[in-house]
């Protein structure tokens, strides 16, 4: 995937009107991420990117505590001026379901296994629960 068809992409998910307010709603959930991610995941998904995504992806540097789903939605909405929670879920979501179809199910469902429970349905994915 080109860069240009990655923030066409968003654009579309997440309805931006214009491809800078997509480009900098990716920018921004991408570098979130990369401080979520490690490993094998990380570098993968990396290769997975273009290379404009990939070096925001890969610049940042892992946590030292992995957010659950609503802190990474938190954290977003920290960095994006004037959002809201809901807002900044709408973000995230639009820019990590492209990014999950462009990391393809084998990839996505290895990245899904190494974050927090809650992080699916930012993927765009239906999160099973297992019966206790």
């Amino acid at each position: 995937m080109h860069w240009s068809r990655l923030i066409d992409a968003v654009r579309e998910a997440g309805q931006y009107t214009t491809a800078a307010e997509a480009e900098r709603v990716t920018r921004i959930v991408l570098s979130a991420l990369g401080g979520q991610l490690v490993g094998d995941e990380r570098v993968d998904l990396a290769r997975q990117l273009p290379e404009p995504a990939a070096r925001v992806f890969a610049a940042a540097v892992p946590a030292t505590r992995q957010l659950n789903a609503a802190e990474f939605v938190a954290d977003v909405a920290a960095r994006i001026e004037g959002a809201t929670p809901a807002t900044a879920r709408w973000d995230v979501s639009s820019v990590l379901s492209v990014v999950g179809e462009a990391a393809g199910d084998a990839l996505a469902t290895r990245i899904l296994a190494q974050l927090p429970p809650g992080y699916a349905l930012l993927f765009g994915r239906a999160e099973l629960m297992q019966a206790a």
